[in-house]
């Protein structure tokens, strides 16, 4: 489909193509929208394409026999998904994936995705480095979970979400959504961002947080003693 190669050439899976190279992902790519509440993919389906999210916001969740839902990321613009699938010859999608706003993304067929990685060594490379990060977020996710807080978790995730020259923010996510993220119940979630109102850290009116006192949330989230991008760098790659 014609202008799917304008929405991928700057990304860092794509830039280091040639001409002719994106050519051939165009030709195997196509340009798909998800109302909000529908699924991309469901946990099972055959891994065919992997993809680049336009605009909107989609989540990657696990669900369990219980039918319990565990939120593993939320992508935002500008980010790829899926496409370490390709590595592993997964024949399934391990986690589903569900439109939390309307949205539109890139499906890429992945079988000829694959096929031109041979012939480009610097988008190999770079799909390397981020599998690495991807691993190190892993562990360092892995180490946050099993030894710090909740409340740590939580301030964490606030401190890489305040943008530069400026303390306040929009909580973009549904705080459903946000607190499986963080391993943690809503109403844990709900107790701890009123905390961590109390104690005079940030300031909550509806989705909008302002940060108060910035040297301290910044020290409680480094308590964690972990990569503070890791909630952000684990599972997809963005521009």
């Amino acid at each position: 489909m014609a202008g799917t190669t304008d929405l991928l050439k700057h990304h860092l899976l794509f830039c280091n193509l040639s001409e002719d190279q994106m050519t051939q992902v165009d030709r195997h790519s196509r340009l798909v929208s998800y109302a909000k509440g529908n699924h991309v993919f469901e946990q099972g389906d055959a891994a065919t394409h992997f993809f680049y999210l336009v605009e909107g916001q989609v989540k990657l969740s696990i669900y369990a026999a219980s039918g319990d839902e565990k939120v593993i990321e939320v992508i935002r613009p500008g980010g790829t998904f899926a496409e370490s699938l390709m590595f592993r010859n997964a024949p399934f999608y391990p986690v589903a994936c569900q439109a939390l706003q309307d949205s539109r993304l890139v499906s890429i067929e992945s079988r000829a995705f694959k096929l031109l990685l041979r012939e480009s060594v610097d988008t190999c490379l770079a799909m390397l480095g981020d599998l690495s990060r991807r691993l190190h977020g892993l562990v360092s996710e892995i180490d946050n979970l099993s030894q710090h807080s909740a409340l740590c978790r939580v301030a964490s995730y606030l401190w890489t979400q305040i943008p530069p020259n400026t303390l306040e923010f929009e909580l973009n996510v549904q705080k459903q959504v946000l607190a499986s993220r963080l391993s943690v119940k809503p109403e844990t979630f709900s107790r701890l961002i009123k905390q961590l109102c109390t104690d005079g850290l940030i300031e909550l009116n509806g989705p909008h947080v302002k940060i108060l006192n910035p040297n301290g949330l910044r020290a409680l989230a480094r308590s964690c003693s972990q990569d503070m991008e890791s909630f952000t760098d684990s599972f997809y790659l963005s521009n």
